[in-house]
């Protein structure tokens, strides 16, 4: 099943990879930089109530809210 769901609905421990990311340039250029980009395996480690979503790329430990989170497609592994 290649559910495609934005970042900010993964739950801790749940795993995906970047399949785009919407938004205007400025919002992409962004996350891109942030190394979210297609293809890359993101790993929620924390995302409590409203507060910010905290995760992995790789080995580099991130956090974005969930606005900007929503904007990162992502297939769930």
């Amino acid at each position: 099943m290649n559910m495609i769901v934005p970042l900010s609905s993964l739950r801790p421990g749940e795993r995906g990879v970047v399949v785009s990311i919407t938004g205007g340039a400025r919002a992409r250029s962004r996350l891109m930089a942030m190394g979210l980009m297609p293809g890359a395996v993101v790993q929620v480690v924390e995302a409590y109530g409203r507060g910010p979503i905290i995760f992995t790329v790789g080995s580099t430990r991130l956090a974005m809210g969930r606005g900007l989170a929503a904007r990162v497609l992502v297939r769930k592994l």
